[in-house]
């Protein structure tokens, strides 16, 4: 996905997440964690700050959850210590994004179940 597709996934997953919890028979509901499709699987993660991480998969991809937080702690130790990062705009990190990929390769078995 280019950034305008990213911005407007998350755009939308952002309203139907307010809707549900508007919505929910069950009390306490917070969040949607994974919108199943035909053809591909949205999972996400939201932190305690609120920031939202989307991942999007194959239908019935395992251990999304995990990678999912691998994500969220390279974003926390390469994004929010970057003193050039802005809030809101797309995480644009080169050290971000080599971490991440050496994180995926290295531990592809173990999070990806492959």
């Amino acid at each position: 996905m280019d950034t305008n597709d990213s911005l407007r996934v998350a755009s939308l997953w952002h309203s139907m997440h307010a809707i549900s919890q508007q919505l929910s028979p069950t009390t306490g509901c917070s969040e949607i964690e994974l919108l199943e499709a035909d053809t591909f699987d949205l999972h996400i993660f939201q932190s305690l700050t609120g920031t939202k991480l989307f991942v999007v998969c194959k239908p019935g991809t395992q251990h999304m959850e995990a990678l999912l937080k691998v994500v969220y702690e390279l974003y926390t130790d390469y994004v929010l210590n970057n003193p050039f990062y802005e809030t809101k705009i797309p995480i644009r990190c080169e050290l971000f994004d080599i971490n991440l990929t050496q994180a995926i390769q290295k531990d592809r078995v173990a999070l990806l179940g492959r």
